[in-house]
C-alpha cells in the first residue's frame, strides 16, 4: 500500500450521527458532536470544532485529533498545543512520531471514538463501514487503524488464480524472488513481481484450500489454510485497505471480518473472540533459479491475472524495498537490529522464535530451539532463503551438495516436506516465513524471541 497523499476536506463528508447509529447517541455527546463537526468541508465550521475539541483540555481527544491530521496537515497549528500538553513534551514535527508515541502510551478515546472513527473512514470509502461500524467487537486499538491509501479491494486478491510451466514463464529472470510452496506433491511458485500488486491469493494446492497472504509493508508472506474445522467451506481473503501498525488487515468476504495479517487471527468484527486461529503451512522465498532447479514441475502464476498492471520486477514498491524507513507508523524495535531487517520467524507449540536471515549467508546450519522444540534451521541469506525441521535428538551440520551430516555420520537430504535420511527416517518441516524485523517484533512484543549468534 502506498501512503496516501494527504486529502482535501473537499473529498470528505460528515454524516449525521444517526445515520450510523440508528439514532442511539454515544454516551458523550458533545464531544462525539464535536469530533463529527470536524468533517465538514465548510473551512470556519471545521477549524471551530478544532479549537472546540482542543478547549476541552482532555488527553481522550487525541486520537481524534491525530485521524484528522493525517488528513489535514495544516491542522497542526490548532491541535499541536494539545498534544504536547498530553504528552508533555513535543514530541516531533511528523504525524508519523506522534502516531508511535500513540502506540507506546495507549490512552482511552472518548466514549462516541468509535463513532467518529466509522464516520471518517466511510467519507473515504463506504464500504469500510462493513469493518469499522460503532460498537463492533475489537482485538485491537481502534486508533492504531489507519487508512492504507487504497479503497476495499483497492489492491486486488487473485481467486483459484492461473498456472504455467517453468518453460511458459520466461519472462522470469534467474535472481528475482518467488514464494514457493508444496503440498502432497503439487509444487507452485508465486513470483513477488505479482504478488506485489495483489498481497492475497486464494488458491487450492495439493487439495489444501490455502490463502498465501502478502504484507509488503512488512515483507512478510505467510500460507494459511483457509478451511477452519467446524465451518461449512473455506475462507475467502480480500485486502481491506486498512492497516495496523504497518501489518496489513485482510478480511474475509463471509463475515466482513478484519484480520491480523501476521497471526491468523481475527482483530475487528464478528469473529472476535471466536477462538479462531488459521494454521499456518510451510513457505519458503527463494530465487526462481533456485526453484526451478529444485522443482523442475513447478507451476507458476500466470501474469494473465485478469487485472491490467506494470508487472515488471520491483513494482509497486521499489522505492519502499530498497531503502530503510517505513510508510506508515509503527514502533521502532529495541535495537537489536534494524527495523526492516529481515527475519524468519516460526510460531510452534505456542513458543516463538526468529532468526535473521543474513545469519544464514554461505548455508549456515543452526541447530536451536523453539521453546522445547528442537528444530534445525538452514538456508541462505542472499537468497532470503530459511528453512526450519524438527532435530529430535539430532544436532546436524551441513555438507557439500546442499546435504545435512548427524553425529553418526548419516546423511540427510532435503525436500520442502522434510529431511530425509537414507534408512527412510523423516525430520518435518515447521511452518514458517518471512518478515521485516519491525513487523515481527512489534506484533509479538517480548515472545518474539530473537535468535542471536553465540
Amino acid at each position: 500500500m502506498r501512503r496516501p497523499t494527504p486529502i482535501s476536506r473537499r473529498l470528505m463528508s460528515a454524516m449525521t450521527l444517526a445515520t450510523l447509529t440508528g439514532g442511539a447517541w454515544a454516551r458523550d455527546e458533545p464531544v462525539v458532536r464535536l469530533a463529527l463537526d470536524a468533517l465538514t468541508a465548510n473551512e470556519e465550521r471545521h477549524r471551530a470544532a478544532l479549537r472546540g475539541l482542543v478547549a476541552l483540555g482532555r488527553p481522550d481527544v487525541v486520537p481524534a485529533l491525530l485521524d484528522l491530521w493525517f488528513f489535514n496537515p495544516e491542522d497542526i497549528e490548532i491541535i499541536g498545543p494539545a498534544l504536547r500538553a498530553a504528552a508533555g513534551r513535543d514530541v516531533g514535527p511528523t504525524w508519523q512520531e506522534w502516531m508511535v508515541w500513540q502506540e507506546l502510551n495507549p490512552r482511552q478515546p472518548f466514549a462516541g471514538y468509535d463513532v467518529f472513527k466509522a464516520n471518517l473512514l466511510h467519507a473515504i470509502d463506504h464500504n469500510f463501514l462493513d469493518f469499522v461500524s460503532p460498537g463492533a467487537l475489537r482485538a485491537i486499538r481502534l486508533e492504531e487503524i489507519v487508512w492504507g491509501g487504497v479503497a476495499k479491494d483497492g489492491i486486488p486478491a487473485l481467486v483459484n488464480p492461473k498456472f504455467i510451466t517453468v518453460g511458459q514463464a520466461d519472462w522470469l529472470w534467474p535472481g528475482e524472488l518467488v514464494f514457493g510452496v508444496e503440498i502432497a506433491g503439487d509444487v507452485r511458485a508465486y513470483p513477488h513481481r505479482i504478488m506485489d500488486w495483489h498481497e492475497m491469493a486464494n488458491d487450492v494446492v495439493g487439495g489444501v484450500p490455502v490463502a498465501l497472504a502478502y504484507c509488503t509493508l512488512c515483507g512478510a508472506g505467510v500460507l494459511y489454510e483457509s478451511h477452519v474445522a467446524g465451518r461449512a467451506k473455506p475462507f475467502e481473503f480480500g485486502s481491506s485497505g486498512l492497516l495496523y501498525r504497518s501489518n496489513k488487515l485482510m478480511y474475509d468476504r463471509e463475515t466482513l471480518s478484519l484480520w491480523n495479517h501476521l497471526s491468523g487471527t481475527p482483530a475487528v468484527g464478528p469473529l472476535v473472540g471466536s477462538g479462531i486461529a488459521l494454521r499456518t503451512r510451510p513457505i519458503v522465498v527463494t530465487t526462481w533459479e533456485r526453484w526451478k532447479r529444485d522443482h523442475p514441475t513447478t507451476r507458476v502464476l500466470s501474469l494473465d491475472t485478469g487485472h491490467t498492471r506494470d508487472y515488471a520486477p520491483g513494482k509497486p514498491y521499489g522505492d519502499y524495498f530498497t531503502r530503510p524507513g517505513l510508510m506508515f507508523p509503527a514502533a521502532a524495535t529495541d535495537g537489536r537490529l534494524k527495523p526492516k531487517d529481515i527475519v524468519y520467524g516460526v510460531r510452534l507449540d505456542g513458543a516463538l522464535r526468529a532468526w535473521p536471515v543474513r545469519a544464514f549467508t554461505g548455508g549456515r546450519v543452526v541447530n536451536d530451539h523453539v521453546g522445547a522444540v528442537p528444530v534445525v534451521a538452514i538456508g541462505d541469506g542472499a537468497s532470503e532463503t530459511v528453512r526450519v525441521y524438527r532435530r529430535g535428538t539430532l544436532n546436524l551440520s551441513s555438507q557439500p551438495g546442499g546435504l545435512l551430516r548427524d553425529e553418526s555420520g548419516a546423511t540427510w537430504s532435503r525436500t520442502e516436506s522434510a529431511l530425509i535420511a537414507p534408512d527412510g527416517r523423516r525430520l518435518e518441516r515447521v511452518p514458517g516465513h518471512n518478515a521485516y524485523w519491525f513487523g515481527w517484533r512489534n506484533q509479538f512484543g517480548e515472545r518474539a524471541n530473537l535468535w542471536t549468534p553465540p
